[in-house]
Parts: structure tokens; C-alpha cells; sequence
């Protein structure tokens, strides 16, 4: 099956040898683990991604940045937006969440 996902850099953390980015994706189909297989088979796997990638630090991260991304708990992903069509009328639907504690928190020990 197809699936879609464009995306972009947003910012990239540590330095000439980058070991980290804010990424912004936004997927065009929905598929089981879009953005986590998409990423991993471009070589860039998720902070936290034991499936689709590994506890493993990239060779750019500072010692402050290899603590932040070995102790982050969980898949670094957020759908900050969700824009769907009802199932029944076809009414578009928007949702919209802010990016949660840990993850900001993350962002700081990483810039």
C-alpha cells in the first residue's frame, strides 16, 4: 500500500555533526507506524524507537545530549494537529494539543 510523508527539518541539535533535529512531518496517508517506519528507513529513527530503531546515540551527542536522548521513556512523537473528515457527514474536523512537559523538556536539554 501507498503511503506518504512529507517532511521537514525544523532544527538540528549538536553542533557540525548533528545527532538530533525537530522534525515536522505530515503524513498524507494513515498507515500502522507511518512516521516511525518512514523515518527509520531514511537512516533517522525516533528518540525512543526500540522497534523501528535502537537506544543506540548517534557519534555527534555532547555527554548532557547522550543523557537526554538514552532517558527520554518513550517515542519523541507528537501530533500537534490532526486534521480529519467526519465519518458520517464528511465535516472536516480539526484537533489541535500542545507539545507535552517531557517532550519540552527534551527540546531544552537538547538545544
Amino acid at each position: 500500500r501507498e503511503a506518504v510523508t512529507p517532511w521537514a527539518v525544523l532544527e538540528r541539535f549538536g553542533g557540525q555533526r548533528p545527532a538530533a533535529a525537530l522534525v515536522e512531518c505530515k503524513p498524507r496517508t494513515g498507515r500502522t507506524h507511518q512516521i516511525r517506519v518512514h523515518m527509520a528507513c531514511l537512516g533517522h529513527p525516533l528518540i525512543g524507537d526500540e522497534v523501528y530503531g535502537s537506544r543506540r546515540v548517534p557519534a555527534g551527542a555532547s555527554g548532557a545530549m547522550r543523557a537526554a536522548l538514552l532517558e527520554f521513556p518513550r517515542h519523541a512523537l507528537h501530533a500537534s494537529r490532526l486534521e480529519i473528515n467526519h465519518p458520517v457527514g464528511g465535516r472536516p474536523l480539526r484537533f489541535e494539543a500542545p507539545l507535552p512537559e517531557d517532550m519540552h523538556n527534551l527540546l531544552l536539554q537538547l538545544r
